[in-house]
């Protein structure tokens, strides 16, 4: 572990560990947040904070009155983990994916724009060409969210191998900046709810008849360099892990 790692992401890799080597089963409960802190493990904020690390991961879920058990596979995070908090994972811990995660179904590919949303946030024609890049995140081989990165044609100057769909040495936002000169920074992160569509539901391993309407979570973040937009990512969330607000 580097020694730079702060005290509370010690704490959440020691535990995440243990998940990962079966000292925590599913089901099982952590110690309290005040034993820990009786055992000399870090002030009742450090741990805190690495329990929130650990939920926001989808590792644990912790419930008033009931502590904290470790998740198993075929359970629902609570937290839903948007491009911009594995970002923020990816910088912070270098890892990627958190325990149990995959990705399948990578594409890479350069396609027309019909979706005039998308057209006029990345300030283009519609039916201009972009790059879009997607894959299916999985917990345990189930799947939860389908990401899909819609990028301005531009950026393919920098990043050929966007193109690709094996990882980059670096994350594509870092690698553009140092090739570029210029910092893409993201807008505010917005979600919506929408009917999922057939390719959707089938993506997630879900039946539906023609009656059917299964709402998703759409998350929704526009990246920008200081020539305009660059990317638009969505992070369209299984049903089931979310639950839509009553009108």
């Amino acid at each position: 572990m580097p020694p730079t790692s702060p005290k509370w992401r010690q704490i959440a890799d020691e535990i995440a560990a243990q998940i990962t080597d079966g000292t925590y089963a599913p089901g099982d409960r952590l110690p309290s947040v005040q034993t820990l802190v009786s055992e000399g493990k870090g002030a009742t904020a450090t741990v805190h904070r690495a329990y929130q690390a650990l939920e926001a991961e989808g590792l644990i879920r912790t419930t008033q009155g009931s502590g904290t058990t470790v998740l198993g596979p075929d359970d629902n995070p609570r937290a839903v983990l948007t491009g911009a908090a594995r970002l923020e994972r990816l910088r912070r811990t270098g890892r990627a994916l958190a325990p149990q995660e995959r990705y399948v179904n990578s594409r890479a590919l350069r396609r027309s724009c019909a979706d005039p949303e998308i057209a006029q946030l990345l300030g283009i024609d519609l039916y201009d060409e972009i790059v879009l890049r997607s894959r299916t995140f999985t917990q345990g081989n189930k799947p939860t969210t389908l990401a899909l990165n819609m990028i301005h044609p531009r950026a393919l100057t920098a990043l050929p191998e966007l193109l690709d769909t094996a990882p980059m040495p670096k994350w594509r936002h870092d690698l553009y900046a140092e090739r570029t000169g210029k910092t893409v920074s993201p807008g505010p992160e917005l979600s919506t709810a929408r009917w999922a569509s057939t390719d959707e539901l089938e993506q997630f391993g879900l039946e539906m008849t023609a009656d059917d309407h299964i709402p998703v979570l759409v998350m929704r973040t526009v990246y920008s360099d200081e020539d305009g937009p660059l990317e638009v990512w969505e992070d369209i969330v299984r049903p089931g892990t979310w639950h839509p607000r009553n009108a």
